[in-house]
């Protein structure tokens, strides 16, 4: 549509001439319960008044609407034509004054792909869940508005639903007021207008929930008592699931970390967590009323891993209250402004303030992972992007803005200390509340706290991409003791510039024959150039294993020298450290990514000493990196030797395992992964059957659907039982289960229809569109997924310009051939991309992203 792709310019252009009063907004959802009409799909109405001053008298300018119908718009008191003013994206505002009032009366669309205001009917009970999804421009899909985050505005929201529901928006509930008429009893909830918030920010939850509270409070300094209600709440068919004690208790947490340490009240009065379905996100920061994929409610048996992980995002959109809805950057160039910060702030407070106190390990294995991946992309950017329109910032969402900004974040500690980093914080709060932000007003007061010149920082770590590399290199003296140590820093020729890193070098030996691994000596030292001496540590003893990025203080990949490397193939498991440990796992995988180490080496390492690894989230991520090794960077001639060997390996840990431990449960899901032979898959059918058992290995739904995945991909189950297991599992989770595993069976005619299904149709939703093209791409498969790869380069540009951008990115990346034939597939993509120059710029990041995983898959190939 002309206009959807509103671009910073224009934003500019908006905020230059209008000042936004405030926002009435009220919703009419009683159509969600009813059928919808034979042609076309349901709307709600809308109707919305928005107060703004215009700094030009006789001005234009326009507001933003995503609807199917506009009833009426009416411009300080005189309606316009609709039909000359809304082009189905924006009205246009003509000869503006000094103050406006603006009204648009609406009937806006439901939405069945996880943005604007989604649709969903519970297939086990039949009761209908509404929520809305915005960030970063998807509240123009509910109700007219000036869609940019820095048009701040109060808002005061109503809506009228089925009495029976509850009904959730950013504000408390002031009143509610029965509405008369036949049929479903309804009523009108009324909502305290809010403080200044972003339009992505505020929200919307709707429907016959499963609601629990509880309270948080807090004696302020000077007296004053705060009052906070909790509230959390999820669909009433996972009700006996749900845990709430658990989620309050890391809430409470979380919020006495943050008051300790940001100086600044919760300002938003309540706090409801929403776990809500078919999420396309982890969770979403909409103040007052945060929302949460409700995969968060765990159905069965999970590991420690888990609960952290939710415990990480529960405290990551606390953190945004501050970082985020407090005070917002000015355009989503500066997005890591919140995200950086929350991810770094998520694992801060999880360490210090919950029973999580191995946060920093994941931190360090799993979230820069990602991290070091988007990094070493062609599509990398520095940390403050440069973002032209929206579709630059839905894909700005990634592992650079969250992880890599977060990683910065923890350099930045050690260089400018805690607590100049913590009084920096509270001054940004105080100084720039209910506003808007750049880079520029950050630094200001880290400069200020900090005693330090940021702009050099700042250049080397936001304003550039790439990761650089550290390698120790070591010499000794006759009596084996060393002479000099040395750091040497290496940049990428596409991103060469080299960093200030304060990092930590440590060095570990056995301190008695067989024993463990053990940090003998340590040095902090200011890696600056090329190369860098540690002469702190000149004289130790000869160690076993020189640990660059020791504590992990700094973003880099550390590689080893050679006596060290040899020290981890034969010694990894006897680390005594697990923050050290999986230090040097994260720094091995990323060895093999880079075409350093062979994949067999890996595959070697994980088998040798996956089960000695005792942090459940390592070896899970391990895991993860096994099957990656496997599948891609594996030569296709050695495939099924290697998966047969992972396979035997993961069974036999399966087996040693304390019966009933996070590891037992981290390695059948493993296993069920990897198998490889019949008798794999025997094993697989018996303990589905209840003829086969291990020890403390309970069962359960979940852990059923793992097991039956890799069994009907492999042809050892079919329909029929997928039928039978549905039918145990009639529930909206099995629903997607079972979609999966129907689109995973390894035949012709099956593969059709699932590619027709996501690529050829709009029928189902977004979360049934990801389980079938999971399913749908299965690596033992690459004969059947042939034909698909030249399909897909006809297609895409089709689905990018007729299907919402959740979803076009969605069929993009999960279809992309990765499974055919790899070098066929690269010339193809090459092809494409050099015929596609004027394909929207959005829709070839993700072409050229999976493109460079491609190619890295065949070099690691190639290092084979």
């Amino acid at each position: 549509m002309p206009g959807e792709n509103l671009t910073r310019d224009e934003a500019r252009e908006r905020a230059r001439l209008l000042t936004v009063h405030g926002y009435e907004v009220a919703l009419d959802v009683r159509s969600a319960i009813e059928s919808p009409p034979v042609a076309g799909g349901r709307t709600f109405r809308s109707t919305t008044t928005i107060r703004f001053a215009c700094a030009e008298d006789g001005a234009s300018s326009f507001a933003d609407l995503l609807a199917p119908t506009v009833h009426s718009v009416t411009l300080n008191g005189v309606e316009l034509p609709v039909d000359e003013v809304f082009d189905g994206s924006r009205v246009r505002l003509e000869g503006l004054r000094e103050e406006n009032e603006l009204t648009v009366d609406a009937a806006c669309a439901y939405s069945r792909t996880g943005e604007g205001l989604h649709h969903f009917t519970d297939p086990e009970d039949g009761e209908i869940y509404l929520y809305t999804q915005y960030e970063p421009a998807d509240a123009r899909r509910v109700f007219a508005n000036f869609e940019q985050p820095d048009l701040k505005a109060p808002f005061t929201f109503r809506v009228t639903a089925p009495a029976h529901w509850t009904v959730l928006s950013n504000g408390a509930e002031t009143g509610r007021s029965p509405v008369p008429g036949p049929g479903e009893p309804a009523a009108t909830w009324h909502f305290a207008t809010t403080r200044p918030i972003s339009t992505y920010i505020t929200a919307v939850v709707a429907g016959p929930y499963h609601y629990v509270t509880d309270h948080y409070a807090r004696e302020l300094p000077g007296g004053e008592r705060l009052e906070i209600p909790l509230g959390a709440l999820c669909r009433k068919g996972l009700a006996r699931h749900f845990d709430p004690a658990e989620i309050f208790t890391t809430t409470k947490q979380g919020f006495d970390f943050f008051h300790d340490h940001f100086g600044f009240p919760y300002p938003f009065g309540k706090y409801d967590q929403a776990f809500v379905p078919e999420y396309n996100l982890g969770a979403m920061e909409n103040p007052g009323c945060v929302t949460f994929r409700e995969e968060y409610v765990f159905r069965g048996r999970t590991t420690r891993a888990a609960y952290q992980g939710r415990a990480n995002t529960l405290l990551h959109e606390m953190s945004h209250m501050w970082f985020g809805d407090l005070v917002t950057m000015e355009w989503w160039d500066d997005l890591w402004l919140k995200e950086s910060f929350a991810d770094f702030m998520a694992a801060f407070s999880l360490v210090e303030a919950t029973r999580f106190e191995e946060g920093w390990i994941s931190f360090a294995n799993r979230r820069k992972a990602w991290a070091y991946r988007a990094d070493q992309l062609p599509s990398t950017h520095p940390v403050t992007a440069d973002i032209r329109d929206l579709q630059d910032a839905k894909l700005n969402f990634d592992g650079i803005t969250y992880a890599k900004g977060a990683s910065v974040l923890k350099q930045l500690v050690a260089y400018v200390g805690r607590d100049a980093f913590l009084e920096g914080a509270r001054r940004y709060f105080q100084r720039h509340a209910y506003g808007n932000t750049t880079l520029a007003d950050l630094l200001a007061v880290l400069g200020e706290t900090s005693g330090r010149d940021m702009t050099g920082w700042s250049r080397a770590w936001l304003q550039t991409a790439g990761v650089n590399s550290l390698t120790p290199r070591a010499t000794y003296d006759a009596d084996g003791r060393l002479t000099e140590l040395v750091v040497h820093q290496e940049a990428p020729e596409s991103h060469p510039t080299l960093r200030p890193h304060r990092v930590a070098v440590g060095l570990y030996r056995r301190e008695e024959p067989g024993g463990p691994l053990v940090r003998y000596a340590r040095a902090e030292v200011d890696v600056e150039g090329a190369t860098t001496a540690v002469p702190a540590l000149a004289g130790a003893e000869r160690p076993e294993l020189i640990l660059v990025n020791d504590e992990d203080l700094t973003y880099c990949k550390a590689r080893f020298d050679e006596g060290s490397l040899d020290t981890l193939r034969a010694r990894l498991g006897d680390i005594a450290d697990p923050l050290a440990r999986a230090l040097c796992w994260s720094a091995l995988w990323n060895l093999t990514r880079d075409a350093l180490l062979p994949a067999r080496d890996f595959l070697a390492l994980v088998r040798d000493f996956g089960g000695a690894e005792t942090e459940i989230g390592v070896l899970q991520m391990v895991h993860a990196w096994a099957h990656t090794a496997l599948v891609h960077y594996t030569p296709a001639g050695a495939r099924d030797e290697a998966a047969r060997g992972l396979a035997e390996a993961a069974l036999h840990q399966l087996r040693l395992a304390a019966p009933g431990s996070d590891h037992q449960l981290a390695w059948a899901r493993f296993f069920a992964s990897c198998a490889a032979s019949d008798a794999d898959f025997q094993l697989l059918t018996g303990l589905l059957a209840g003829t086969a058992r291990i020890d403390g290995l309970d069962v359960d739904q979940e852990l059923r659907w793992a097991f039956l995945e890799p069994l009907t991909a492999h042809g050892h189950a079919g329909e029929a039982e997928l039928a039978d297991e549905l039918a145990r599992d009639d529930t909206a989770s099995g629903k997607r289960h079972h979609v999966r595993c129907l689109a995973a069976r390894p035949s012709a005619e099956v593969k059709a229809r699932a590619w027709a299904e996501v690529v050829e149709s709009d029928a189902l939703s977004n979360a049934l569109v990801e389980a079938t093209i999971d399913g749908f791409a299965q690596p033992g498969q690459r004969e059947l997924l042939a034909p698909y790869a030249e399909r897909y380069f006809e297609a895409i540009e089709g689905v990018w310009a007729k299907r919402t951008i959740e979803i076009a990115m969605a069929v993009v990346r999960g279809l992309f051939p990765a499974y055919q034939d790899e070098q066929a597939t690269l010339d193809a993509t090459d092809a494409w991309l050099t015929t596609h120059e004027s394909a929207p710029p959005a829709l070839r990041r993700l072409v050229l992203e999976a493109r460079d995983d491609l190619a890295r898959s065949l070099r690691a190939q190639a290092a084979a």
